[in-house]
C-alpha cells in the first residue's frame, strides 16, 4: 500500500473512531479531545491526517475548534419545524442520540379558569395534566407540561403514559384539524432548571401548542427546552406580500 493510501485508511479509521465515541456518548457534549500531536502518537499518523480529521469533525458539527484551547465535543443543537407536529423522540434520534421517556406526574381533575383558557373551554370540563421529561443521552433534552381535554378524547384516561409519550399516544389515535404554536423565550425558574439540569435564570427555548379536532379542543402543551440546544426552522413559499 502507498503511503498516501496508508494515510487515507488511517484517516476513516481515526474518522470511525471519533464519530462512535461521540454518537455513543462515551465523549459527551464539551469532552476535550486529544490534541492533534497526541492523535498522530496515538494512531501513528501524521499530525496532517489528525487536522483533516478534525477538520472534518467540525465542519460535520460534532466538534468545536477553539484556538488555543483545544477540540471539544459540540452540545447537540436540534432544529424543530415550526409548522409541524412531531415527537420529541424523532428529534433527538435526528441527533443521532439514545432517547428516554420518564412521566413525571399525572393528575386527572377539572379544568381550572387557566386550563380553559389555554383549551378555549366555554364550561369546565375533565382534563388529564401530564408532566413528561424527555432525556437525549444522559441529558435532560425538553419538559413537557400537557393537558388533555377529555370530553374530546375520553379514551386518554385509560392511559397511564409510563411507556408511550403522551404526544406519540395522540399523533397515532386523534387526527387533529388545526393547530397553533406560540413560541418565545424565557429564564428557567427554579424548578424548571433543577428539572433539566441547567442553571436558574438560564435562557430557555418555549413552544406552546394547541391542537383542535373535529369535536373539540384536543391538548394543549408547554415544551421547555435549554435555549442552548434547540433552534427552530420554519420552511415557506412566496406568498402575495414581501
Amino acid at each position: 500500500m502507498t503511503n498516501g493510501g496508508k494515510e487515507a485508511t488511517l484517516h476513516h479509521r481515526i474518522l470511525s473512531d471519533i464519530e462512535g465515541r461521540i454518537v455513543s456518548g462515551e465523549w459527551p457534549p464539551g469532552y476535550r479531545l486529544p490534541f492533534e500531536v497526541d492523535l498522530a502518537v496515538q494512531y501513528g499518523c501524521s499530525r496532517m491526517t489528525a487536522n483533516k480529521v478534525l477538520t472534518h469533525l467540525a465542519r460535520a458539527g460534532l466538534i468545536e475548534r477553539r484556538k488555543k484551547s483545544g477540540s471539544f465535543v459540540s452540545q447537540p443543537v436540534t432544529q424543530a419545524a415550526v409548522l409541524e407536529i412531531h415527537s420529541i423522540e424523532a428529534e433527538v434520534r435526528s441527533l443521532k442520540l439514545a432517547y428516554s421517556y420518564r412521566l413525571e406526574n399525572r393528575v386527572l381533575r377539572e379544568a381550572s379558569p387557566v386550563d380553559r383558557q389555554h383549551l378555549e373551554l366555554s364550561e369546565t370540563a375533565p382534563v388529564l395534566d401530564l408532566v413528561c421529561l424527555h432525556h437525549a443521552g444522559e441529558r435532560p433534552f425538553c419538559l413537557e407540561e400537557r393537558l388533555i381535554n377529555l370530553t374530546t378524547v375520553p379514551e386518554a384516561e385509560g392511559e397511564d403514559f409510563l411507556e408511550l409519550a403522551p404526544g406519540t399516544w395522540l399523533i397515532s389515535q386523534i387526527p387533529w384539524s388545526t393547530a397553533e404554536h406560540r413560541i418565545y423565550a424565557q429564564s428557567a425558574s427554579a424548578e424548571v432548571a433543577r428539572t433539566l439540569d441547567i442553571s436558574r435564570n438560564a435562557a430557555c427555548l418555549v413552544i406552546e401548542r394547541r391542537t383542535w379536532g373535529s369535536t373539540g379542543p384536543v391538548t394543549f402543551v408547554r415544551f421547555t427546552y435549554p435555549g442552548d440546544r434547540h433552534a427552530l426552522v420554519a420552511r415557506f413559499t412566496p406568498g402575495g406580500e414581501n
